[in-house]
């Protein structure tokens, strides 16, 4: 077999170190130790929560289960490509209008904000409008601390704001449906016009 000399070995080492960019960034929001109570007596978990986005409009949140830390943020990341959705982003960076949400112990407010701003948030909130590819936004978080909470309450407001493809849809739904509603018209029957099974008679 031909020698490779050492600069060609290098340049094949710094080849296979390279790591092509990904699509979606992850981070871990929080690692917890979670306990269940079986027959044979307490079962010692763990429980991740990850948010994956892409900086531009895209993000997701999921959790994971499983005995072992990495096991359970590979969990957690599978789950949240799965149930990722798409923001409208506008103004250089921010939402489009004013949400309020309230999602079991946590209340969150999101403000739009003008270029400059920054993301004024903190804690999961933070972590998930910067992996959404939001830049300038204005935050108020009211009520419980926990992060998994905070989380799924913002990705619920996250949900709301209209522009959003899945909004645009249930909007659209909802539309058809009552123009259905208004075309159906209703006819009185008495029991003349019915026979002994139920049906109209002809």
């Amino acid at each position: 077999m031909p020698k490779t000399s050492k600069p060609e070995r290098r340049d094949n080492r710094r080849s296979m170190g390279r790591r092509e960019p990904k699509e979606f960034e992850e981070t871990t929001i929080s690692v917890d130790r979670v306990t269940r109570v079986v027959a044979g007596g307490r079962r010692m978990r763990f429980r991740a929560v990850v948010v994956v986005g892409n900086k531009k409009g895209k993000v997701g949140i999921g959790t994971g289960k499983a005995g072992e830390v990495r096991t359970a943020v590979e969990k957690a990341v599978a789950v949240a490509k799965r149930n990722m959705i798409n923001i409208p982003l506008v103004n250089g960076g921010t939402i489009p209008h004013e949400v309020n949400i309230k999602f079991k112990a946590a209340i969150i407010r999101l403000v739009p904000a003008s270029e400059g701003t920054g993301v004024i948030a903190g804690g999961a909130v933070r972590v998930i409008l910067e992996h959404a590819g939001v830049k300038n936004i204005l935050s108020k978080r009211y009520g419980t601390t926990n992060k998994l909470v905070n989380s799924q309450a913002l990705m619920k407001g996250l949900a709301r704001l209209r522009g959003a493809p899945k909004n645009d849809e249930l909007e659209k739904k909802e539309e058809e449906a009552e123009d259905e509603g208004e075309k159906m018209e209703v006819k009185e029957v008495s029991r003349k016009d019915v026979d002994r099974e139920g049906n109209l008679k002809g």
